[in-house]
């Protein structure tokens, strides 16, 4: 095991605070293992302790931009300091939806019908015109969101052509590219994939029963605004299939150690909607609970993550010349 774990959390993005909670989380359940723990932010003296600490393997738990969008990650790999998670390309192409999810389709899964709008053409062809092409093709009710982010943040479901100028603008707020997609009805589950050095497996399906009826942010991380059940209440066949489909899209999107699928189950079929490389671990998060249906504390999950990231050591990135 390294000499050092260095937890990392915060950051600047719009998901700071539930970073912050995720990162004390992971380091309490590797202390809880023996394991030596520093909780660090993102900042000016990040580079320089990782230099003091050469054994050091570094666990990122930031959430949103720069944290999942693969640039600290290619960063880590351009020092040499091992990491656990998905390498930075993967990362990048994991957290925009619009890229992922065309990626999972070509895979030959099932995804929401999609388009992928920037905020320039928004504004420039004009809502009027794009609304009523966007019901056209998409059909009401939609699902507008931003392309890159999570947490739910600045996600909204479009019932009305009233509703969807507010609802672009809303997305806007959050990043440059809006994604409008078919609002899927059906059960919502999220299935984590976890590779503890013998292969990708997937953890028992987690249901996800909000009280509001919507898993938005309040839903996602207030306590007792939502109810979770793992394993989900699924029949057999179903729950295989949405593991079948969690492993697929880690193995299409060339994910690595940890990821979590969110699906929708529409007439027994998972459909996608987004995979996410630092799935929460805070008090309300799915992936603790699956680990612990699994028979696994979260402590043992994440030591055991540690140790492949150990065990595999730092591997500058390398590109090979054109």
């Amino acid at each position: 095991m390294p000499e050092l774990v260095v937890v990392l959390a915060g950051g600047l993005s719009h998901e700071r605070d539930v970073s912050l909670r995720s990162g004390r989380r992971v380091a309490q359940a590797l202390r809880s293992r023996g394991l030596d723990v520093l909780e660090s932010d993102v900042d000016s003296t990040l580079v320089p302790r990782l230099g003091e600490t050469p054994d050091a393997v570094v666990f990122p738990v930031l959430h949103g931009e720069a944290g999942e969008d693969g640039a600290l990650r290619e960063v880590l790999a351009l020092l040499g300091v091992p990491f656990v998670g998905s390498i930075g390309s993967a990362s990048r192409v994991a957290f925009d939806k619009s890229i992922a999810t065309t990626v999972v389709a070509d895979a030959g899964l099932t995804v929401p019908t999609q388009v992928a709008l920037p905020h320039e053409i928004f504004r420039e062809l004009g809502a009027q015109a794009l609304v009523a092409a966007l019901g056209d093709q998409i059909g009401f009710p939609m699902m507008v969101k931003p392309s890159r982010g999570g947490s739910a943040l600045g996600c909204s479901k479009v019932s009305t052509p009233a509703e969807l100028p507010a609802a672009m603008v809303g997305a806007y707020a959050y990043g440059p590219v809006a994604v409008v997609e078919s609002f899927v009805e059906g059960t919502e589950v999220t299935v984590a994939v976890v590779d503890r050095g013998h292969g990708p497996a997937a953890l028992p399906a987690v249901e996800i029963r909000p009280d509001s009826g919507v898993y938005d942010y309040t839903a996602r991380y207030t306590a007792g605004t939502t109810r979770f059940l793992c394993p989900a209440e699924l029949p057999a066949d179903v729950a295989t299939r949405c593991a079948d489909v969690a492993l697929r899209v880690h193995e299409e999107l060339g994910l690595r150690d940890l990821s979590r699928t969110d699906l929708i189950i529409s007439g027994g079929e998972p459909v996608f909607l987004e995979v996410n490389v630092a799935p929460g671990m805070t008090e309300t998060s799915a992936v603790p609970l699956a680990s612990e249906a699994a028979g696994w504390s979260l402590g043992k999950m994440c030591a055991d993550l540690v140790a492949v990231a150990a065990a595999r050591g730092g591997r500058p990135a390398v590109v090979a010349p054109a």
